[in-house]
This record gives C-alpha cells, structure tokens and sequence, in this order.
C-alpha cells in the first residue's frame, strides 16, 4: 500500500533519531523495518557506548583534555551525555487487524521470523480505544508513524503525548485528495494559532497517483536549545562536555564490575 520507500526512509529516521517510545497506527509492511531500526540502534548504542568510555579512559590517563583528537576518535563525535542512560527503545503498534488486504495479519508471524517479535507490544484495538491501552510509561512518545485514515482524529487526542522536545509524528498520505488536504488546513490553522508548538514538511513522491506522501510534524513546544559549538562550528571543550565524559566512564566502569560479579 504505497510504503515500499516509506519502510526505508522510516528506518532511517529512527537511526538518525534514537527514539525510545515508537508508536505505529496501522501495522503492516513497516511494522518490521521500525523494530529492525530499533533493534539495531540498540546495538549500535550499546557498543557506541562502550567505544566511547575506551576512548574517554585512554585520553584521560595520558592527562590530556579533551581535544579534537577525542573527538575524531572510534567513536567519532559521539555525545556522552546521551549515553548516560541505556538506550531501551520500545515500539506499540496500534491495529484492530480488521482489514482482511492489510498485510497487519501476517506482521507477527514475519516479526517471529526475524526474531523480532519480543520488540513489538500490539495494541489490538480500533485507534479511538487504544489510548487507555498503551504500553506503561509509554509517554512521552518520541516517535509516531500513523498509517490510517484517522489521521485528524489522531491529531486531535495524541499530539499533546508526543514528546515536546522534538518528538516526532509522520501521516501517510495526506496531499492530492480533498480529506487529506482538509487534515493538512487542520494542522496549518493550529500552527497558525500555537506559534512555536510544532514544524511541517509534507514531501510528496511524485511518481505515484495515491499512497504518495508523508507529511512530518515535529513538536517543538518544548524544544531545547542546544549549543555544543561555537563561530564555525568548533567543539566548545566545556567543563560541562568534560564532566559528561567523566560520568559516562564511571557508569560503564561500573557496569562491568556488576557484571563480572554476576559472572
């Protein structure tokens, strides 16, 4: 149904932005390229993380600061304030599996053999009696990639759990036909009277008749002002940048004595 290059760029988005609560309204051909996304990003986090303490320990012992040489290091330019967490993302999908065409059915069974079953929570309901029915601490949702015709009404009852610090919703196909350019005004005239709250970009693949855009909001209500570079864009050493990397090490040394304790 028109996601064969929707499956890909989505996977990509969740590469780019590590999201941590996915929700998918409308299971189908996406559902595995988002829990393959997931899967992968978890991965490469984990061993990023890994990378970044080894890299962040030799320097420190030579006495150095931390310089460009750090930061060109495996891993290159990696912020260690992002891994003072664990990345644990999780995917909901939201789907009444009603559609007897939709290729919703056979998700599960596709998902158990790429092993990725235990990645996705189904929501086995109709969209308008999921809310209650979401996943604990689902919220805020980082990522939200809704494919079916509800659109408005997701709109309308979801947008204020998205994450406002740039969460992110994508709606499939919403340009060349009168409903979806009467969601797209919908969303304009609340842009118009909510300055700041979210960004647009509906992009449009321009060689189909139907199934043929996404459009993309991003919630910016709480945005925060990051600064990590000063004029020309040259890392800002701070203490705070320092402290960060100090915090990282002593996370993930620690780590490893539980581990080896455990063992």
């Amino acid at each position: 149904m028109g996601t064969e290059v929707v499956g890909p760029l989505l996977a990509n988005l969740v590469q780019l932005l590590r999201p941590s609560r996915v929700l998918e309204v409308g299971m189908g051909y996406t559902t595995p390229f988002l829990a393959a996304a997931l899967a992968e990003a978890e991965e490469t986090a984990a061993a990023e993380s890994l990378a970044l303490a080894e890299k962040t320990r030799e320097h420190l012992d030579a006495g150095r600061a931390l310089d460009d040489q750090w930061l060109l290091a495996e891993p290159p330019l990696v912020t260690p304030s992002l891994h003072l967490e664990p990345y644990r993302p999780r995917l909901a999908a939201v789907d009444n599996l009603s559609i007897a065409e939709s290729s919703a059915g056979r998700c599960q069974e596709v998902l158990a053999e790429l092993g990725l079953a235990d990645r996705v929570t189904v929501v086995n309901a109709d969209l308008k009696d999921s809310l209650d029915k979401l996943p604990e601490e689902f919220t805020p949702i980082d990522f939200a990639w809704v494919d079916a015709w509800e659109c408005l009404w997701f709109f309308d009852h979801f947008w204020p759990l998205i994450n406002p610090d740039g969460g992110l919703v994508v709606m499939h196909y919403l340009m060349t036909y009168p409903e979806g350019d009467a969601v797209r005004r919908y969303i304009a005239k609340f842009q118009e009277r909510h300055p700041g709250e979210l960004e647009v970009v509906s992009l449009l693949e321009s060689q189909k008749l139907m199934q043929n855009s996404v459009t993309i909001l991003r919630r910016t209500s709480g945005a925060r002002k990051l600064r990590y570079a000063g004029p020309g864009g040259a890392i800002d050493y701070s203490d705070q940048l320092l402290s960060d990397a100090r915090e990282h090490l002593r996370l993930v040394a620690d780590a490893r004595a539980t581990d080896r304790r455990s063992a």
